[in-house]
């Protein structure tokens, strides 16, 4: 099969690969589209072994079941699914309570759980292996679409799920970064809440895209926003802030317009630092504010998810790339020429491969 590989530290390659064997307990995929990430560009520019050698990437994952391993029940060979990507124990005490994102078991305090295209093989292939627990039924989704939901839909949702209390009638939610993931917070908001919106992005195109769903856009990267954003709030502040680009300027501006008791959910992994002090004249965050870095979301979420999908009351906007075309998506992605999120959407290549290997 064909897949995209981590040949060594970062040099990625689209290379030939025995196709997997499902073990116990497992599915084997045949992969339908995948997703691409800003996390796929920074694994190829990883100059450490921070990820395994022949890593397979791609962490957003649609198929069909072509196979079942032993021990597999409740699904069928021809059925359209997608990959929760948190491979979770299902019996510790945090999966028990349905959050499979915080594992016990098969993460750790600092590390997450086992996740496709990161730390084992992903669906950047013609097949992937995945375990049936992670399933989640997609049929009747285009598969482009299906493909991004477990991540760039799933984070955005999980965030905005963690702090809707706080997004009622008269409140304000600042989105700052409205690429892959933020433009789909934008949506859900609008689909789920009665907050206020302001968008906030370096780039006037993003901006433009998602204006008339919004109640002010802003360029991100302007001398008065965080003044802007107050005035608009008369002051107080915003209720809650979703940082999806997550670097020092982000962090500064979420911290310098957040409400007291506002929440700062920073899905972004910008590698910015914020300061913190706890001095009675500290200016830093208002009182009560929280930050919190979230991580992916529940299988739960992903299935009200996919219900949002199918009702189409979430439309991702998604620009599509032949399979042989998964290194000029990473290069397209990093240059910034993506509007909303990139996908590779797979032929009949791999189906072929397979009968004829079998044969």
């Amino acid at each position: 099969m064909k897949a995209v590989q981590l040949v060594q530290p970062a040099k990625l390659v689209i290379a030939e690969l025995p196709v997997p064997e499902p073990r116990s307990h497992e599915v084997l995929l045949r992969v339908t589209a995948a997703g691409v990430c800003h996390t796929d560009v920074s694994i190829r520019h990883e100059q450490s072994d921070a990820y395994p050698p022949g890593l397979v990437l791609g962490h957003e994952i649609a198929g069909r079941i072509e196979r079942l391993g032993a021990g597999v029940h409740g699904w069928q060979a021809g059925e359209d699914v997608i990959v929760y990507p948190c491979w979770s124990c299902g019996a510790c005490r945090e999966c028990v309570a349905g959050r499979q994102n915080a594992c016990r078991q098969t993460g750790g305090r600092l590390q997450s759980p086992p996740t496709p295209g990161v730390t084992v093989a992903g669906g950047m292939a013609d097949y992937v292996a995945v375990p049936a627990s992670a399933l989640v039924r997609a049929d009747g989704i285009d598969p482009a679409v299906a493909a991004i939901l477990p991540d760039a839909a799933l984070v955005p949702y999980h965030s905005i799920r963690a702090v809707e209390e706080q997004l009622r009638p008269g409140s304000t939610a600042v989105v700052i970064g409205l690429g892959g993931l933020g433009h789909l917070a934008i949506q859900m908001l609008r689909a789920l809440t009665a907050t206020r919106i302001v968008a906030l992005d370096v780039n006037a195109g993003a901006l433009d895209a998602v204006r008339d769903h919004v109640d002010l856009a802003l360029k991100s990267d302007a001398e008065d926003v965080a003044e802007q954003i107050l005035a608009f709030t008369s002051g107080y502040g915003a209720d809650v802030v979703l940082d999806f680009v997550g670097n020092d300027a982000t962090l500064r501006l979420a911290s310098g317009v957040i409400a007291r008791y506002g929440a700062i959910r920073v899905p972004g992994l910008g590698c910015g630092v914020l300061p913190f002090e706890t001095a009675q004249t500290s200016t830093i965050l208002p009182w009560g504010a929280s930050l919190v870095r979230p991580y992916s979301g529940t299988y739960d979420d992903l299935h009200q998810i996919v219900d949002l999908a199918r009702s189409g009351r979430i439309s991702p906007v998604i620009q599509r790339y032949d399979f042989v075309r998964a290194l000029d998506a990473l290069d397209e992605l990093e240059a910034g020429r993506v509007r909303g999120r990139a996908v590779l959407v797979m032929n009949d290549g791999g189906a072929e491969r397979l009968a004829n290997a079998q044969g």
